[in-house]
């Protein structure tokens, strides 16, 4: 038995280590460390509630739209307002645009990589994924940055610029779209279309959304060769390498619910677990400090009363993320677990033989593009020019709110307190909070450290490539975890 320390990684954002107990040529105990503390829960003591909107976005430069969309969702709890129907089209279409963003970049820049590395060289599919995916080098790079540079304009039109806007508000947005900038939009999200059309999937996004299960996905897989198209190169090279059967979650999941627009969500809200969908009550997270470097407070407690003060030598420490969890329970979040709770027959297929896994998270970003794009064309088309963006409301001097949004990355929360009319507490747990969170004080691994438990670990590896696949499959943004 042997123990080894895999990190930092790269490809990854922000900073990670990752302690593993190997035996038998494999991970038989893993600890996940976030070794960064950053303080953003202090920066915003004391300080007017709608700061929030300025500090919150700079948790992180790639998911900094859903930070405003999670701090604009907890105002507007606490003034007790909602956007004209104009202003949820909008703010829908911007955090869809910021998540489509966030899943091609992790398929196209983080993820396929991987599969360029000299450990596959002798694999027949290799030299097409070393020409095609190689970091910088291949010929995915050039084309996905492109095309990514150009979609994200849609954030410039509607938000006013990415990261950081000051676009996202309570009770809308506050760019007026007129008929010029909407016919824009849609001439962006059409070329966008035909790029996802011609490269990533070679086929239509409403065939792709169309899937029904593991049959009907192998199936559309063999109607033409591995390299026609990008996800079917992936599906192939996953197939190759057995990635259905690494990195096995918990087989619970969470959703707080995607693209909210006339009281209902899009994606549907709540929790996943036994083979059954079961309704949320967010009175049931609780963040556990037992393994943190953070001061304890008393034991577990629900994030609205949540404390968040460093203790580098808190005893039993090992990273500065928290333990949330579910009832006591450890879940699993992101597009995985957006597509199971909200039913999609796929993806229930998928989750049903073979759980969450390394396979089946790629799977999910990548149908969620092909079922977002259409919808951000339907919304695009919905809005009315000239008619109300915001509506403008006051927050109360005594207040507490909540908001419950989904990033990219999966299920992301902002409890905010005020008294006199300053906050005095505010605590956000991110979506790799609750997959990359340490131990909590019953011992329970949090959502990566059990997936890594197996993974194979070949004769002289340092950094266990079986371990890299894992890791990024959730494509944790660590910036986020540790706020």
């Amino acid at each position: 038995m042997s123990r080894r320390i895999v990190g930092p990684f790269n490809r990854v954002e922000g900073d990670l280590e990752i302690k593993l107990e190997i035996a038998d040529g494999a991970v038989r105990e893993a600890w996940v460390n976030s070794p960064l503390y950053r303080g953003f829960e202090q920066i915003l003591l004391g300080k007017d509630p709608t700061d929030a909107l300025v500090y919150t976005p700079r948790v992180c430069g790639i998911c900094s739209v859903s930070q405003s969309m999670a701090a604009a969702a907890a105002l507007a709890s606490m003034q007790a307002i909602a956007p004209p129907p104009n202003g949820a089209l909008l703010q829908n279409l911007i955090l869809a645009a910021e998540n489509v963003a966030d899943h091609l970049t992790h398929f196209y820049v983080f993820y396929m990589p991987d599969f360029a590395r000299p450990v596959y060289e002798k694999e027949p599919w290799y030299a097409h994924a070393h020409a095609r995916f190689k970091a910088v080098e291949g010929t995915a790079a050039r084309e996905v940055l492109q095309a990514r540079a150009q979609f994200l304009h849609v954030m410039g039109t509607l938000a006013g610029r990415w990261p950081h806007t000051l676009g996202l508000q309570p009770g809308g947005t506050t760019r007026a779209i007129g008929a010029a900038e909407q016919a824009r939009v849609l001439a962006i999200l059409a070329s966008f279309r035909r790029f996802l059309e011609a490269c990533t999937f070679a086929d239509t996004l409403e065939k792709i959304a169309a899937l029904d299960s593991e049959a009907a996905l192998e199936a559309w897989a063999e109607t033409a060769a591995p390299t026609h198209g990008d996800f079917r190169h992936f599906l192939h090279v996953s197939k190759a390498l057995d990635l259905d059967r690494l990195g096995l979650g918990t087989g619970r999941f969470l959703s707080y619910g995607a693209y909210r627009f006339d009281e209902t969500h899009t994606f549907k809200r709540g929790v996943f677990e036994g083979g059954r969908a079961s309704a949320l009550h967010t009175a049931d997270i609780a963040e556990d400090h037992a393994s943190s470097w953070l001061v304890r407070g008393g034991g577990p407690s629900h994030p609205s009363r949540g404390l968040t003060l460093p203790d580098p030598d808190a005893p039993g420490g090992y990273s500065w993320c928290k333990a949330p969890r579910l009832r006591g329970a450890v879940v699993e979040v992101g597009a995985l677990a957006r597509q199971v709770v909200d039913g999609h027959p796929l993806i229930m297929d998928l989750v049903a033989k073979g759980g969450g896994n390394a396979r089946n998270r790629v799977i999910a970003r990548l149908l969620e593009i092909a079922r977002i794009v259409p919808l951000m064309e339907a919304w695009a088309r919905s809005i009315h020019p000239r008619e109300p963006c915001c509506y403008h409301g006051s927050t109360p001097a005594e207040a507490e709110g909540e908001g419950l949004i989904e990033a990219a990355r999966g299920a992301l929360g902002h409890w905010i307190q005020v008294r006199n009319g300053r906050i005095l507490n505010y605590q956000i747990i991110a979506p790799t909070t609750w997959n990359f969170s340490p131990r909590d004080m019953n011992g329970q691994p949090g959502v990566c450290e059990q997936a890594l438990i197996g993974a194979p670990v070949r004769a002289g590896e340092v950094e266990p490539v079986a371990v890299q696949h894992i890791v990024r499959s959730f494509d944790p943004c660590m910036v986020c975890t540790v706020h």
